[in-house]
């Protein structure tokens, strides 16, 4: 006989799919908050003492009370309750965190030399050195041993700049974007600069020249088109108003066909005419012109300067293969009046960036020797042939290690600069491939939360390594990750088709 409200077949359950979104058997949210464990339980289970390590207590029961309130959280929105087990490991996780630095140094085999995720441009030995020098105690960072007064930071790189440059006068910010910044607000702020629409690019990290202008003060004039501007658009836009001339390379893009710009050299000739200084930013900071052909569309700072660029900014850590920085090299009365802006003292860099860029700069007083010193120029002029030879011995020397685990394959493939240097120029290279019977997305993750951590590319169902930006001093800790990703692949419940 039929009772009211009695639910299907009488047990009084609520059958899933209901009104109430609870699976059949399944408590509802307040009844899942009673298995929640306490948290001084949660503290003492042995995932969690294990990960503990040598961290005061003060720090562990924080981390606990933040899962438990986040499962709690996921309880009321009606979500299937964790076993104390899986809330341990997550602790277990979180405290490894905070034991281990955030800030990692990876094995970059992804043949993307200047990659912008990963810290950009290696530095040369001398520069590490040097940062190790004056990491550890003090320095003379701003003062002068012989006068005994203080000193000024700005002075440390500035003869430096102007010899291997020949501009008057330099400066370092602590990025390119703080260069550029600094000169619109010292030399334009209220009044306008004149950019072609070409130029008008968007940088990384939504650096866009439009908005900078803006936030300078200074008045943005836009000069002909997307793909053409001539001599004539820039002197019709000139004014009383005209506080500069500016020039963007355009870095990570190309404008092909239907093209005109403006020589810099007429540009510089239109400046002088107008008593209207001409800046050019040039962004990746190549130092002199290289003969290789990779470099052929790349402008060079001594070539800016020579063509009558009165101030050329660009960056420390790109194609000049230093730290991070922003350099400004040109006139002495327009650096001068950089010097003296307020702004200077937000942007200017510490004592480590100061001495890896001055260690740096040192390598081109020899100019052939920094393309072997200078890791980001030696790993853009690499010999493919080189590289063909390398592919094949760390090949040999994985598939020995991996044996039926894995096939090792090599075969032809392309590198890139990176960092918005070089944009379209793609470098001859031999790639080494990995494939397993598990996905090769698997062994990548595998490899990333690895020690050390190995970041490659992944495509056609194979991860790949490209021993262009891997020196051959880290093989032998690239193989013994490589096996032991491998390893923990084929050992995990999914390869083994476990649920």
């Amino acid at each position: 006989m039929d009772r009211t409200g009695d639910t299907e077949h009488g047990h009084g359950r609520t059958p899933e799919g209901s009104a109430d979104g609870r699976a059949a058997g399944r408590p509802g949210p307040q009844g899942a908050l009673r298995s929640l464990p306490a948290v001084h339980r949660l503290a003492r289970h042995p995932l969690v003492r294990q990960a503990t390590g040598s961290l005061p207590e003060g720090w562990v029961t924080p981390v606990v009370q933040e899962v438990i309130a986040e499962e709690r959280q996921r309880l009321l929105a009606g979500a299937a309750p964790r076993t104390e087990d899986t809330l341990a490991e997550e602790v277990a996780r979180r405290l490894q965190r905070l034991r281990r630095p955030s800030l990692r140094p990876v094995i970059n085999a992804t043949g993307i030399i200047l990659h912008t995720n990963l810290g950009r441009a290696p530095l040369p030995e001398g520069a590490v050195e040097a940062v190790r020098a004056v990491a550890g105690g003090y320095c003379t960072l701003e003062f002068d041993l012989e006068s005994g007064e203080r000193g000024s930071r700005l002075d440390h790189v500035r003869d430096l700049l102007r010899l291997l440059t020949g501009a008057e006068d330099a400066l370092v910010v602590n990025n390119n974007a703080a260069a550029v910044l600094l000169v619109l607000s010292a030399l334009a702020a209220g009044r306008e600069v004149v950019v072609s629409r070409g130029q008008l690019v968007e940088i990384g990290g939504s650096f866009r020249i439009p908005e900078i202008l803006a936030q300078s003060g200074a008045r943005l004039v836009e000069v002909g088109t997307t793909n053409k501007t001539r001599l004539s658009d820039y002197a019709a836009a000139i004014t009383e108003q005209t506080a500069l001339l500016l020039r963007v390379h355009a870095s990570n893009y190309r404008i092909i066909g239907f093209t005109a710009s403006v020589p810099l050299q007429d540009l510089a000739r239109l400046g002088r005419q107008h008593g209207i200084p001409v800046v050019d930013d040039i962004g990746s900071g190549l130092l002199f012109p290289q003969p290789e052909p990779v470099f052929a569309d790349e402008p060079a700072v001594t070539a800016s300067l020579e063509a009558g660029a009165d101030l050329v900014t660009f960056s420390g850590d790109k194609l000049l293969g230093g730290p991070q920085a922003g350099i400004v090299v040109g006139r002495a009365d327009l650096i001068a009046r950089l010097r003296r802006h307020p702004l200077m003292r937000a942007l200017r860099c510490d004592k480590l960036v100061l001495a890896a860029l001055e260690a740096t700069l040192r390598e081109y007083l020899d100019p052939e020797g920094a393309r072997r010193r200078v890791p980001a120029l030696a790993m853009l002029v690499r010999d493919p042939q080189e590289l063909e030879r390398a592919a094949a011995s760390l090949a040999e020397r994985l598939q020995r290690r991996l044996g039926k685990a894995a096939e090792v394959i090599v075969v032809p493939g392309r590198s890139q600069a990176g960092g918005g240097s070089l944009p379209g120029v793609e470098l001859d290279t031999t790639l080494v491939g990995i494939r397993t019977a598990a996905p090769a997305t698997r062994l990548a993750r595998a490899l990333r939360v690895g020690e050390p951590p190995v970041i490659g590319r992944v495509q056609d169902e194979t991860f790949w390594l490209d021993p262009r930006t891997v020196p051959e001093d880290q093989w032998e800790p690239l193989v013994q990750a490589v096996v032991a990703a491998v390893e923990r692949v084929a050992a995990s419940p999914a390869a083994r088709g476990e649920r």
